[in-house]
């Protein structure tokens, strides 16, 4: 099994100036035009650096994350770069509803994470992006559980994209999601025909799926739930449960 941590951050974590960004990130910065864009690109990017800078064990002043770039591969899947040469580190990013997730683990994995709102989501949404075999585990769940589960599946196909670098320019239904049973749930049978959800999972609360992609390719993951924000992460070799990471405290203003 292979390391992943983990970093989140909120709108409240970012610093009011930009002398963390690279002259470059600055300038792409101020080319977009909508401000959702302009605030969730900025929220990843600090998330991201801290995320690098506490994994790489570098300085997390201003100028030293300034130094620290993601950058779009081709395929447009991100790339870590320390001093503009390639740092060899796989990461992948994620935002919803004013939150930020950068995932960090070694050179030549795999990775995709993702967050998602935990919300109802129409039949037709299930009909049209849900393999059959999703669809099915959806009709055999409690209306209770329903949201939950749609916010999982959803989540860890946008993880498992995000690790084939290819994104949702894939079939969404070329990948199926399935939460693996936890010893002590009830009510399921050998193939999960109606799949518990619990609060917690061991002592870090994040609960094992799996994710089988057309061609026979699987990956492996973890998932966790807070309130109404559902957290998924996969990669290939399989991960432990992600560890969060500790970074300093950062005041958002600064003093003058």
């Amino acid at each position: 099994m292979i390391d992943v941590y983990w970093l989140e951050q909120t709108e409240a974590d970012l610093p009011t100036e930009n002398d963390w960004l690279s002259a470059s990130e600055v300038l792409r910065l101020d080319g977009m035009r909508f401000a959702k864009r302009h605030a969730d690109w900025r929220l990843g990017r600090w998330t991201a650096k801290r995320a690098l800078a506490a994994y790489l064990n570098l300085h997390s002043h201003p100028p030293a994350l300034a130094d620290i770039e993601v950058r779009p591969a081709p395929s447009g899947a991100p790339e870590v770069f320390v001093a503009n040469e390639p740092a060899g580190i796989a990461i992948s990013l994620s935002h919803r509803a004013g939150v930020a997730a950068c995932a960090v683990t070694l050179s030549g994995a795999e990775l995709g994470c993702d967050l998602e709102i935990v919300e109802p989501r129409s039949d037709a949404f299930i009909a049209d992006y849900f393999a059959t075999e999703e669809q099915e585990l959806i009709e055999r769940t409690s209306a209770a559980d329903r949201s939950l589960l749609l916010a999982l599946l959803w989540s860890g196909k946008e993880s498992a994209l995000k690790a084939l670098r290819t994104g949702l320019r894939l079939d969404t239904r070329s990948v199926t999601v399935s939460p693996v049973r936890s010893p002590g749930d009830e009510g399921a049978g050998a193939k999960g025909i109606a799949f518990t959800f619990r609060s917690s999972y061991g002592p870090t609360n994040w609960r094992p799926l799996h994710v089988v992609c057309e061609g026979g390719r699987v990956f492996h993951g973890w998932w966790q739930n807070t309130g109404e924000l559902l957290r998924t992460m996969v990669a290939s070799p399989p991960p432990a449960p992600p560890i969060f990471l500790e970074v300093p405290a950062h005041s958002a203003h600064r003093a003058s």
